[in-house]
């Protein structure tokens, strides 16, 4: 952490804490990566499926409390479908876009994808990875338009400054 940086005023100190990068956010998309270590994976030594849901709920989650307006969401519903292992030292990269921001719900859709390392430090453009190349895609349902407490109005702070607001 840096100076006068504490985990209240991240934007998700749970996501860090394995080492994923956020490097777009906007109420379209959100995105970021990470390489498969052992502090997310499971005994058998691939990303646990447990991480792939936190990393979409929590792009998921950023884009939707900007798409609201900066109003406060809460995740109701998140599903997700496993289509293919990351192992130990595999590069991934998320993406999270809307499918609909209405005023009390909004969907969004993460997908997860194993890429090359050659490809990890490159900006990447989705539409370009290979289908056979997803390994998860799941559906996260939000509720909004609900008010921020002012005990956690940082999170709000913390967002607009990675999404450069």
């Amino acid at each position: 952490m840096s100076e006068g940086e504490t985990e209240s005023n991240k934007p998700d100190a749970v996501l860090e804490a394995f080492g994923f990068k956020i490097e777009l956010v906007n109420g379209e998309c959100v995105s970021g990566r990470f390489v498969v270590t052992e502090r997310c994976c499971q005994p058998f030594k691939v990303l646990h499926g447990g991480v792939s849901a936190l990393v979409s709920e929590g792009l998921a989650s950023m884009g939707a409390h900007i798409a609201s307006g900066f109003q406060r969401i809460a995740g109701i519903e998140l599903n997700i479908n496993h289509l293919r292992a990351a192992a130990l030292g595999d590069h991934v990269y998320a993406q999270a876009t809307p499918i609909v921001v209405g005023k009390r719900v909004q969907v969004w859709e993460v997908k997860l994808w194993k890429i090359p390392e050659s490809i990890f430090s490159s900006k990447i453009d989705s539409s370009s990875l290979p289908d056979k190349s997803v390994m998860a895609v799941s559906r996260v349902t939000f509720l909004s338009g609900m008010q921020v407490p002012k005990s956690a109005s940082g999170a709000t702070d913390a967002i607009k400054r990675l999404a450069k607001l």
